[in-house]
């Protein structure tokens, strides 16, 4: 059952890689992170992608792992990092993003997993469902379930993990299931990586009139497989529309850098811009169904 939107205080962690020798080690860090953004007021905290792979090749006893080792590592350890969110989530008293990590199902695929744990600790899960070409290729992570939407109390929300935020059905069938807002946990180690994330993002913020917000990897890591490389900043966007910023993005970090970007978002501003705005793209987005084009013929 979903409750009565209210206005919720966001916070999109710019994730410094580095290289944490163990869970508990890495627990600490995301302790230290999770103090901040309550300290900043925040009541949903997000984390990138794949933040945890950080201990990957420190958990396979080796620097840098093969891509393989790294990958095991970090599955057969999944239980353990989970239950490490979810302790730092109950220590923190808030909910929580904390990126997504590589899990084993019962059918021996591995699949890149989000949780949103709740500030008591118990979660849910969105699967990634389109693989980049690194995670199909290389890595042999597979394609996940079709995409969720999470009741909270500051209404639903939807979470695409990063490819998949490129990608306007994904996004789409969250927002036609009640979400007003979609989180972007994100990991590229190129600035075209980020980009193609970062323009998606607005696109998706565009087309549906609701809000969209990134959280990246930043920092170099030579001795991982996965995160070797990192650039992006964190940012959220809205519709382009009257009542919201004119190029639409509510807020953003520096890029590169380490740090917190905050937000201060009311569903009830997506509500009256897809009664009031000057444009109705979340309404009309789904009359604009044409057939196959056909190739023009010149004369």
């Amino acid at each position: 059952m979903t409750t009565a939107p209210h206005p919720l205080r966001l916070a999109l962690l710019q994730y410094r890689v580095e290289r944490p020798g163990s869970v508990a080690a890495w627990a600490a860090k995301l302790d230290h992170w999770l103090a901040e953004a309550r300290e900043g007021g925040a009541e949903l905290a997000v984390l990138p992608e794949y933040a945890c792979v950080e201990l990957g090749s420190a958990l396979a006893g080796k620097s840098p792992a093969e891509e393989r080792e790294e990958l095991e590592a970090m599955v057969e350890a999944a239980p353990a990092i989970l239950e490490a969110m979810r302790g730092a989530a109950r220590r923190a008293g808030l909910w929580l993003i904390p990126g997504s990590l590589p899990m084993r199902d019962a059918d021996g695929a591995i699949r890149n997993r989000a949780p949103l744990i709740t500030a008591d600790g118990r979660l849910a899960f969105q699967d990634k469902h389109a693989m980049t070409r690194f995670e199909a290729e290389r890595w042999g992570v597979s394609a996940g379930a079709a995409p969720v939407v999470f009741d909270t109390p500051w209404g639903r929300i939807g979470l695409s993990i990063c490819y998949d935020s490129e990608f306007p059905k994904h996004v789409r069938a969250q927002v036609e299931a009640g979400a007003w807002l979609v989180l972007v946990p994100t990991c590229t180690d190129t600035l075209h990586g980020f980009n193609r994330v970062r323009f998606s993002a607005a696109a998706r913020a565009l087309e549906n009139q609701c809000f969209v917000g990134i959280a990246p990897t930043v920092g170099d890591a030579d001795w991982s497989a996965a995160l070797d490389h990192n650039r992006g900043f964190a940012a959220v966007f809205g519709p382009i529309d009257r009542g919201f910023p004119e190029d639409g993005v509510i807020a953003r970090g520096a890029l590169d850098q380490a740090q917190w970007v905050f937000a201060d978002l009311d569903p009830a501003r997506i509500e009256a811009v897809r009664r009031e705005g000057a444009v109705f793209n979340h309404r009309d987005w789904p009359r604009q169904s044409f057939p196959r084009p056909s190739p023009a013929e010149f004369a």
